[in-house]
């Protein structure tokens, strides 16, 4: 990092360095503007641009989101109607996105090319300084809400992108827990209005008022901009002097957030959620209780709060959890801490609980505080606690989103509510050796003893079911929207049928070629020709397969162990499911659950139970299943890390009902509401299920077979106990009794050695547990694994059997909950009709969630969201998120071959599309992940020339290669497979489209 130079229209308000994220820090102030600027210099080539704003809502109405959306539909110097869709499609970003929260509105986009990234922020800017909704309302009545009237003689409906995505949360019951829960404790506040828009709310808004909205707060003096990593930061701050930020002046701009009183005593407060007319209105309460923790300025205290929070009620067996589920106070218990806003809420939640509980509830939660506080809170469970906070702090993996994109939004904890606090939020080192040091100190109990015991800041908040709720709703818009209609004339009905048709018309009319072209673009000069190769070392063992991936790490080792699952019947795969969510989870020969729980995070990073499917890229129908243990730790812990594994996998008890059902019951609760809310996911997995083996795996081990099972057992658990504990064991010895390990490992060659003498130790303690408990057949035999590396991938994939095809059944479903929109999934699988895979199926993947689907399903349709899909293996899938539509959507998706027989753009075009698809393959990767690519590839049978291939098609890609596909998008439709998750009503409605309705 070298000295930067601030330009003269800046302010250097402070400078610091930040060791913990490795960075140096600037904060500063543009003069003319009073724009807040916020640097963060370090040797991060994913660099990250967000422009921020306080918006504090005054109702409810949905503005701040509203306005979110449709900032980024057109600006003065970049009027196509959509900019943001055309940077998805046209840009390597590698975040691009926007955020309404409470508080506050966030721009954020990511990119690791120089160039790239300054034409990210150029169109940014301009979007939430210049929008065009001044000048197009069309962008206020697609994004937020309009009257739609299709035909004189129809019904009037709401509609608008805003309006569909907030039906689909106010469906969802823990969206409407969590909605409640700041209804409850800031009745005076800003936060008890809902940000997002309440769809009851969201047609009262006026365009004259979102427009001020936009005057008031869009403003740079209102600002947080941000700029991460490694970049020429006087250039970037020099241009958006002269670009944007000299063209104001400093404004007062009221945006202070207030604070909310205590109350006088604990608020108790009752509400409602949908759900379905054949649902149980029985143990589906929730009840919760909630308070204020302090404010947000203090990270210690969130800290301590989120510590406080792990060993209270997140680990296995925490004793506030277990005292609940003792009692039989709901199904499931959790927690939250949310330090997101001015005024940090932490909350208790029993799920599946019951209305008359609600007083036994809170003396339970008090009771046993009380004991907490008198006899201690456990001292290793605070440990662990705080090792793997700063575990996950120190690896800084978020997966697909750049770090520096999270760091961005963690700075607003503090920086928005004091202009002299920005980078709290990323010290975190210091916090954390403070909290050790009060271990056993009476500090962890006296935090209690304030903010729970003695805080009047509370509330007690039940949530009950309520059948027809949405149905009841649904009507009474239905009637509103019947009596505004028949108090207009002839006349008003005619123009609203015109402005209707307007719209539509606005909404299918495309951007000029002009108004594109000054949306900036790279060429496809610009792009990497050479895919990311593979690091696959693979190394036969005695009884083991061990493939290294030499990536980087900084001190931090990634471990798989798999064992074959490739003998696990097809009527078992529910109880793998189960078996994966128990591992870890019950007593061990040496510990107790929490115990164990405990252990494995005060000395590593994790080691957690998972299910691993590998598709070859060539069959639908064949493919490699196997149960793995994953681990994350310092090197110096590699040596525990395999001997919990073994732990884990050799003494494990499955023999405590008790714990069995309390797992089973917190799956059930958890499934429920997972299924519904991923609407799409669950569409797709039931529609696919019917042709594609892998994905019929996936629903049986995590989906609605998978629910339907564990359901059942839980529901006749004293019936079927005996049972699921013996079939539990038989499945841990037919893993147990596998051709061989397989360990894949990411990190330093100088582990390496280790790595093997401990899968060694780890099979002979497999062989010795397999000829202990008398089985019929030893455990890992010689594996049929060389040395080397890509050259012997075939043998490697042999260590694990292939799983054996089975026959499905194809159904088309309907499945029935209380949602307010629909959830639409078509699937088919090409290659069952003789097409092969191409690289053109990846830009046609960015066509369709770009173009086509996004304009039809979202812009016309009203969506919230869309996307089609083309795997190797030929499934290919399209869909739905919150749809307000179901045929118009099926329509859409028949329209798919037409549309790209007639396919016709310029060059430009396909270089957009090109570059927006390299953009998705090469979104930099962190170590784990780098990992994790390689290694799958070896097992799955995917070769480093035929990514190269596929890259080349890509690159090369044309508009004839797109039109060449509508064969295979006819013959994909022509299988007729697909499935809708939604609004009950409707679905009965349409009944006869469906071969099986079924409540979810």
């Amino acid at each position: 990092m070298q000295e930067i130079h601030i330009p003269s229209a800046y302010e250097l308000i402070r400078r610091e360095s930040i060791p913990d994220v490795q960075s140096e820090g600037y904060l500063l102030r543009h003069k003319k503007s009073g724009a807040r600027v916020m640097l963060l210099d370090n040797e991060d080539d994913n660099k990250v641009f967000s422009i921020g704003f306080r918006t504090t809502p005054k109702d409810s109405t949905g503005v701040a989101h509203i306005m979110e959306h449709s900032t980024l539909c057109g600006s003065r110097k970049f009027p196509a109607k959509d900019p943001f869709v055309e940077l998805a499609k046209g840009s390597m970003n590698t975040f691009l996105n926007a955020m309404t929260y409470p508080d506050k509105t966030i721009y954020p986009v990511a990119s690791c090319n120089d160039r790239d990234f300054a034409n990210l922020m150029d169109v940014y800017m301009d979007a939430v300084l210049y929008p065009n909704i001044y000048d197009r309302k069309e962008i206020f009545l697609q994004e937020g809400w309009h009257y739609q009237l299709e035909d004189a003689d129809e019904p009037i409906v709401y509609n608008g992108v805003v309006y569909n995505e907030m039906k689909g949360a106010f469906s969802s019951p823990d969206d409407v827990v969590e909605r409640e829960i700041f209804n409850s404790l800031f009745p005076d506040t800003i936060y008890h209005h809902e940000s997002g828009g309440d769809p009851a709310c969201i047609p009262d808004l006026k365009y004259e008022d979102y427009l001020e909205f936009h005057r008031t707060y869009y403003h740079p003096s209102n600002s947080y901009i941000y700029l991460y990593g490694k970049m020429d930061f006087e250039e970037r701050l020099d241009w958006l002097d002269r670009a944007y930020l000299c063209e104001y002046t400093v404004k007062d701009v009221n945006s202070q957030i207030s604070m909310q009183e205590p109350f006088e005593q604990m608020a108790q407060v009752q509400s409602f959620y949908p759900i379905g007319s054949e649902e149980e209105e029985r143990n589906n309460t929730y009840l919760t209780w909630n308070a204020v923790i302090g404010t947000s300025l203090d990270t210690r205290l969130s800290s301590a709060f989120a510590v406080l929070d792990y060993a209270l009620l997140g680990m296995p067996g925490a004793p506030l959890k277990q005292a609940l589920l003792d009692a039989g106070i709901g199904m499931d218990v959790l927690s939250s801490y949310d330090s997101g806003t001015l005024q940090p809420v932490f909350s208790v939640i029993a799920k599946n609980a019951n209305d008359e509980d609600r007083d036994r509830f809170f003396s339970l939660i008090r009771e046993t505080l009380e004991k907490i506080v008198r006899e201690g809170v456990d001292q290793k469970a605070l440990r662990a606690a705080i090792n793997i906070m700063e575990f996950r702090f120190r690896e800084a993996d978020y997966g697909s989103y750049p770090k520096g994109l999270m760091y961005g939004i963690d700075v607003y904890d503090s920086w928005l509510y004091d202009d002299d606090a920005p980078f709290d939020y990323l010290r975190q080192l210091d916090d954390f050796s403070f909290l050790k040091e009060q271990i056993g100190t009476g500090y962890y109990e006296e935090l209690i003893r304030k903010y729970f015991l003695e805080n009047r800041h509370v509330s007690l908040l039940v949530v009950s079911p309520e059948k027809g709720m949405t149905a009841r709703v649904e009507a009474e818009t239905a009637g509103k929207l019947a009596a505004y209609k028949a108090s207009l004339s002839d006349r008003e009905i005619r123009l609203l049928v015109q402005e209707t048709k307007a719209l539509r018309e606005y909404q299918e009319t495309p951007s000029t070629p002009e108004e594109l072209e000054k949306i900036p673009l790279l060429t496809r000069e610009d792009l990497k020709k050479e895919t990311e190769p593979f690091r696959n070392e693979v190394t036969g063992l005695e009884g083991a397969c061990l493939v290294h991936h030499d990536y980087a790490t900084n001190g931090i080792a990634y471990i798989k162990i798999l064992l074959d699952a490739s003998k696990v019947a097809q009527q078992d795969l529910p109880c793998f499911g189960i078996l994966r969510n128990i591992l870890g989870y019950v007593d061990t020969e040496h510990y107790t659950y929490t115990d164990l729980f405990n252990e494995i995070n005060l000395n590593t990073g994790g080691i957690s139970a998972g299910i691993s499917t590998f598709v070859d890229p060539d069959r639908n129908d064949k493919m490699k299943l196997a149960l793995g243990m994953q681990i994350r730790t310092l090197y110096d812990r590699i040596g525990y890390c395999f001997d919990m594994v073994g732990e884990i996998l050799l003494t494990s008890k499955f023999d405590s009902d008790k714990r069995l059902l309390e797992i089973l019951q917190k799956d059930v609760s958890r499934m429920r509401t997972r299924l519904s809310e991923s609407g799409s996911g669950t569409a797709m997995s039931r529609s696919a299920a019917g042709f594609s083996p892998s994905i019929y795996v996936n629903d049986c081990i995590s989906g609605v077979r998978y629910f339907d099972e564990i359901r059942e057992i839980a529901e006749h658990f004293d019936e079927k106990k005996e049972e699921l504990k013996a079939r539990l064991c038989r499945l841990m010895n037919t893993l147990l009794s596998g051709t061989s390990l397989v360990v894949s490992y990411t990190g330093d060659k100088s582990r390496l050695e280790e790595i093997r003498e401990r899968t060694g130790q780890l099979v002979s303690r497999i062989r010795a547990c397999r000829q202990e408990n008398g089985a019929d057949k030893p455990a890992f035999a010689a594996c049929p694994c060389a040395s080397g590396t890509e050259d012997v991938a075939d043998q490697a994939r042999e260590a694990l059997a292939d799983y054996p095809a089975m026959f499905l059944s194809n159904v088309n479903e309907g499945i029935l909950t209380p949602s307010k929109v629909q959830y639409v999934a078509r699937t088919g699988n090409f290659k069952e009709a003789g097409f092969a895979y191409t690289g053109a199926l990846k830009v046609l993947r960015t066509i369709m969630n770009f173009e086509y689907l996004w304009s039809q399903v979202r812009v016309v349709g009203g969506a919230y969201g869309c996307s089609g899909s083309f795997n190797r293996n030929g499934d290919t899938v399209w869909l739905s998120y919150r749809d307000p539509q179901l045929k118009r959507t099926m329509d859409v998706f028949e329209g798919i071959p037409e549309y790209l027989e007639q396919f016709q753009v310029g060059e430009r075009d396909m270089t957009k599309y090109v570059i927006g698809t390299v953009s998705d393959m090469d979104i930099p990767l962190t170590p784990s992940a780098k990992g994790t690519r390689s290694f799958t590839a070896l097992m799955s049978g995917v070769s480093f020339d035929q990514l190269q291939k596929e890259r080349d098609q890509v690159l090369s890609a044309s508009e004839e290669d797109i039109r060449s596909l509508a064969s295979l998008a006819r013959a994909v439709l022509a299988q007729n497979r697909f499935c809708v998750l939604g609004n009950e009503d409707r679905l009965r409605e349409e009944g006869g489209m469906f071969d099986e309705l079924r409540e979810l």
